[in-house]
């Protein structure tokens, strides 16, 4: 069970979008969630590789590495 607080505006948004489609609050709070989950997650796991680089614990490699590395160079 999750329950949010929403601004006053979006929580009339969202109250007439749904008694516009029959659907309810619920529903489309759960579709927002899920259509974002996956960028807040990328947005996060590249944020801590970031913080890794900075910090030393992690590397980069050139396109050149890569391709060399995997057998793809010209």
């Amino acid at each position: 069970m999750l329950g949010i607080r929403l601004p006053a505006e979006t929580e009339q948004r969202l109250a007439a979008l749904a008694k516009a489609t029959g659907r309810t609050k619920s529903y489309y709070a759960r579709e927002a969630i899920e259509a974002h989950l996956d960028d807040l997650e990328d947005i996060y796991l590249a944020e801590q590789r970031l913080i890794d680089n900075r910090a030393g614990r992690s590397g980069t490699f050139t396109l050149d590495e890569v391709e060399q590395d995997l057998g793809l160079a010209d």
